[in-house]
Formats: C-alpha cells, sequence, structure tokens
C-alpha cells in the first residue's frame, strides 16, 4: 500500500529564466519590493499605454501572491474579478492579454487549463497559471523610468509657476494685451514639458517688449541728495497735471522725433516738417498698425495730440518689441500706463541704441 503524504507547506521560488518555479536558497523578492514595483509602473503606466482598469486588475493579482510562496497568480479568473471589485471576465482576459503583450505577465497553461503547482519526490515543482516574474526582473527598468517622469512632473510644475508669474508680471504692465489670455488658454491644456518651455521662452520675450520706462529709473533723473524723496513726490504730482493739462512736451522737437523715428517718416509721401504734419501723418499709419481711429482720438482727448502722435512713431520704431500695437497704445495711452510713458526719454533711448 502506497501512502500519499499531502504536503501544502510550499518551498520558496526562483525567478530564472529556464525553470521559473525550480527551487532555489536565494529568496524571491519581497512583499515590501512587489508593491514598490507596482506603484513604479503605476507612475509610468503612461508610457505603456496602460489605463487604471489595467492597474486595478494587476494589483488584484499582485494580492494573490504570498511571501516565499512565487510569483505565480494561482487564483481563478472568476475569484481576480471579484478581488478587482467585479468586472466582467471578458474584460479581465483582455487586460492580461495586454499585460502578456508588454511582457509583464507569462502564461504557463497546463493540460486542463486550470491553475496549481505540482511537486516531485526530489522537491521539484512546476507551476501553471500565470507568472508575474517578467514584472519583477524589471524592477530596476520600472523604477527608473517612474523616476525620471516624476522628474518631468516637477519640472512642468516649475515652468508653469514662472509662466504664471511673469504673466502677472505682463497683466499688471498691460492687461489688455491680448497675448495674456492666448497663454491663459494654453495653459488650460495638459502641455509637455516642450511645450512648457516654448511657452516659457514666449512669455519672456513678451515681457522684454515692455516700454523702457518701466523697465529702468531713467525717467527719475533727481540728484542723490536729502532732497531726493521731496522732489520724487513733486515730479509725480507735476506728471500728473502736465496730463491733465494736456501741455506739450517741449523737451522733444518735431525735428529729434523725425530723426529718429525713421520707420515712421518712411512710410510718408510728403516732407514731415512740424507737429501738425506728425499728428496727420500719424492720424494715418494708426489704422494700418491695428488702432481703430476713435482709440486714436479718445487717445488725443487723454493725453494730447502730442504724445498721441509721439506714440505712433516710437510703436513703429520699436517693432518686432511690440506683440500687439493696439492693446500697447492703448496702454501707454488710455490705461494704467499712461503717466508712465514719456516720449522724449524713448526717442533718447532710441537715439542711443541706434
Amino acid at each position: 500500500m502506497v501512502i500519499v503524504k499531502k504536503t501544502m507547506a510550499f518551498t520558496k521560488l526562483s525567478i530564472g529564466s529556464a525553470e521559473p518555479d525550480a527551487p532555489s536558497n536565494s529568496t524571491s523578492s519581497s512583499e515590501t519590493d512587489v508593491w514598490t514595483i507596482f506603484r513604479a509602473l503605476r507612475d509610468a503606466r503612461s508610457v505603456f499605454g496602460l489605463r487604471p482598469g489595467h492597474m486595478q486588475t494587476l494589483q488584484a493579482m499582485l494580492s494573490f501572491l504570498k511571501p516565499g510562496h512565487g510569483e505565480t497568480v494561482f487564483a481563478s479568473n472568476t475569484s481576480i474579478c471579484q478581488r478587482v471589485g467585479g468586472i466582467d471576465e471578458r474584460t479581465l482576459r483582455r487586460h492580461i492579454t495586454r499585460f502578456i503583450e508588454l511582457g509583464f505577465i507569462r502564461r504557463n497553461d497546463s493540460s486542463n487549463c486550470k491553475r496549481y503547482r505540482v511537486r516531485s519526490s526530489d522537491g521539484e515543482c512546476v507551476s501553471f497559471g500565470l507568472s508575474l516574474t517578467p514584472l519583477l526582473q524589471r524592477a530596476s527598468e520600472l523604477i527608473a523610468i517612474a523616476q525620471e517622469m516624476e522628474h518631468i512632473r516637477r519640472d512642468q510644475v516649475f515652468v508653469r509657476k514662472l509662466i504664471l508669474t511673469k504673466l502677472a508680471h505682463l497683466e499688471e504692465n498691460d492687461p489688455t494685451n491680448s497675448f495674456i489670455q492666448d497663454t491663459r488658454r494654453a495653459l488650460r491644456r495638459k502641455l509637455s514639458l516642450t511645450e512648457y518651455r516654448v511657452l516659457l521662452a514666449d512669455t519672456d520675450a513678451e515681457c522684454q517688449c515692455l516700454p523702457t520706462p518701466d523697465d529702468s529709473p531713467e525717467t527719475m533723473k533727481l540728484p542723490a541728495n536729502d532732497g531726493q524723496a521731496v522732489r520724487h513726490q513733486s515730479k509725480s504730482k507735476k506728471e500728473k497735471k502736465d496730463l491733465e493739462s494736456k501741455s506739450p512736451n517741449t523737451n522733444l522737437s518735431p525735428e529729434k522725433l523725425i530723426s529718429v523715428c525713421d520707420q515712421a517718416v518712411s512710410f510718408s509721401t510728403d516732407q514731415l516738417r512740424n507737429w501738425f504734419d506728425i499728428e496727420n501723418h500719424a492720424r494715418t499709419l494708426a489704422p494700418m498698425m491695428g488702432i481703430h481711429p476713435e482709440t486714436f482720438e479718445k487717445a488725443k482727448n487723454t493725453v494730447g495730440t502730442q504724445k498721441a502722435s509721439c506714440a505712433i512713431f516710437i510703436m513703429l520704431q520699436l517693432g518686432q518689441r511690440i506683440r500687439d500695437f493696439g492693446a500697447y497704445f492703448h496702454s501707454i495711452t488710455l490705461g494704467q500706463r499712461q503717466s508712465q510713458f514719456d516720449p522724449a526719454v524713448l526717442v533718447e533711448r532710441l537715439s542711443a541704441t541706434s
């Protein structure tokens, strides 16, 4: 009479390629390591085209593994479906097939397609089921990909914050700038790191187009003495008074404006000799630059004819440094920056750089 001893104490299995379930003295991956690998694949799932449903299925399969009992899932499809949360078996089979295609799972089928383990008298065993050994063998690869994606994510957040900070600066100086709204709409989408960096470069370029009086304190040429603070306040009041009176800027002559702003002059068929000629030419140039005639008339009534005309000439001379002529003109003549716009100072700077 042959006595068969039914022993359920399985030994630990190795994850070798030739005999995946052959006995070995080395222990297989610990439970902590298994879940570390799972989290890495979860974070990098977009690289492999995996959806949350795939990860839920894999999580359920990993939960059937027992420490020291190898890396093969012996649970039936019904048990796995129940542990996932009640998905249908057809969806489970699709998920398993996808993992097999990616090389994360290897199917070891028995003759009757049942999942079980058999052991010989000398201790050798063979497992039939869903082997997760390939997934564990790619641990270093998955962790490296997940770390790289985390670095990219952090860089995306960092660059996005830089863009938002610069947009706030632009909005403070020129709230009518159309670039601000276009950029904010772009930030609503999920952008790649490269796209974020391109957007940051565009925002930097837009910031450089801010008028020079905002970028430099040279408009306030005061001696560094004890009366500087008082003179600063007096100058601010004087500028406001000048705007209200709409008096012409005596520091800038028509000859100086004509000689420096040669781009605007090049569009004139007649010789420009005085402020009257400059105003008529500016009124002609405004619609060509996207500035509505009514906006130009409002600017004349607000800051004076000379300032409005000078703005047209200076903007055309700046050229590509200004992204939107209409928004920029509105900002320096009708907007918040009208008190900071000094044609004489700008013409002097243009003359120095030409």
